[in-house]
């Protein structure tokens, strides 16, 4: 009898404290950013530096994961200075850090600090969580 009281009254504790987490589950849900993407377009095409006299030719499409939706209208009024910065970062690659992987992924973290650092000075933020290589071809 005892147990049985004692397993109703916490059944009842349990059920009491419930709609409190679910309720403050929620507002913390609404508070969170809401990450979302932006694609640069048109795809950036521009040369990168060969051993030989050939120029060497990359096109790059860019999706940037944005912290925070609110930063979205920042991203597109910014999205030439961008460019700029990923352009003139790809540019001045060698053949080699272009065709391996690890050079990659050298390439994408330098455009994504730099276009964060651009960013911060244009407006007090970094909004930009990953920049995402999601075409990546050279000739």
């Amino acid at each position: 009898m005892k147990l049985s009281a004692f397993a109703t009254a916490l059944t009842l504790v349990g059920l009491l404290q419930s709609p409190i987490a679910v309720a403050s589950s929620s507002e913390d849900v609404a508070n969170q950013p809401q990450i979302t993407y932006y694609t640069l377009e048109p795809d950036i095409t521009t040369n990168y530096v060969t051993q030989g006299k050939r120029l060497g030719y990359i096109r790059l499409q860019i999706d940037l994961m944005i912290r925070d939706q609110k930063h979205l209208t920042e991203i597109e009024y910014h999205t030439p200075l961008i460019r700029d910065a990923i352009i003139e970062i790809v540019s001045k690659q060698p053949e080699a850090k272009i065709k391996s992987l690890a050079g990659r992924e050298e390439i994408r973290r330098a455009c994504q600090d730099q276009v964060n650092r651009l960013l911060l000075a244009e407006t007090r933020h970094q909004p930009v969580a990953e920049l995402l290589f999601t075409k990546f071809l050279y000739q």
